[in-house]
């Protein structure tokens, strides 16, 4: 799991103003190599500036993304751990623990990381990204949509955050049938699942066959004799259609698509 690239943009862009002039040059080399993936010099660098009384919280942060880059996570959370101690407002360091926690598997931990980084600097893209991830590893994918939407009302014109919200709405949906499927195997929503995904398909016949079956386990479904009131107006049967949209009626008389839809209907002669 590598390190995200607005995080590594984000520390490399942090002003080495507190350092002495040789320091902040010494530091600057390191990010340049860094950024060139030349993890040796960089690393040489940083603990050059540590080890010369550079000790602020923005090279140990550098410092451990280069560990992260190596895959050396526990290594690497040791620098971000003293970065945070040494700033405790600083979000990136925390954004990284987070990225390096889920990389050991160890998701509770790093949701709470994630989460204090957000709540630090909301603003801050890669943090939400990071929760989001460690939302779904943790199975909350309430939690997730949730930073994806945030993510959307702060880049409204971002379409990585619109996919990415709808991926999880996605997510999300598939996980609420499975959860019908296991504990309501013969209910009437899982027949209309089953139907809307044949209708999806093209198997109107099987499409059918399913919604009669979640009408007789549930007569009173509201949806399921409109929906097959369309279907037998697609296949030219208006008789049939009729019956079922005046069932739909007596179950929701206020309908106002089956009300429009009736009068279509009687617009059609049989």
């Amino acid at each position: 799991m590598r390190v995200p690239v607005t995080i590594l943009v984000m520390c490399a862009a942090l002003a080495a103003q507190n350092l002495p002039p040789a320091l902040s040059e010494l530091f600057n080399k390191g990010v340049q190599a860094e950024k060139a993936g030349q993890l040796d010099a960089a690393e040489k660098a940083f603990l050059a500036v540590l080890e010369q009384g550079g000790k602020q919280a923005f090279i140990y942060n550098n410092l451990g993304i280069v560990y992260s880059e190596r895959g050396n996570h526990e290594q690497a959370l040791t620098q971000f751990r003293e970065a945070v101690r040494l700033d405790a407002n600083y979000a990136a360091p925390r954004v990284l623990i987070g990225n390096s926690l889920l990389a050991l598997g160890r998701v509770k931990e790093a949701v709470m990381e994630l989460e204090a980084a957000v709540k630090i600097d909301p603003r801050e893209p890669s943090a939400r990204l990071e929760l989001a991830q460690a939302y779904n590893r943790a199975g909350n994918l309430t939690g997730a949509i949730e930073q994806f939407r945030q993510l959307r009302l702060q880049a409204p014109r971002n379409p990585e955050y619109a996919y990415r919200l709808g991926r999880a709405y996605m997510k999300l949906s598939a996980s609420c049938i499975d959860e019908i499927n296991r504990v309501a195997p013969d209910s009437a929503r899982v027949y209309q699942i089953l139907a809307e995904n044949r209708m999806a398909q093209g198997s109107t016949g099987e499409a059918v066959r399913a919604y009669l079956k979640a009408a007789a386990a549930d007569p009173r479904l509201p949806g399921i004799h409109l929906a097959l009131a369309q279907i037998y107006v697609k296949e030219g049967n208006p008789g049939e259609a009729r019956g079922e949209i005046e069932q739909e009626l007596a179950i929701m008389p206020d309908n106002a698509l089956a009300l429009a839809f009736k009068q279509k209907l009687d617009g059609v002669r049989p």
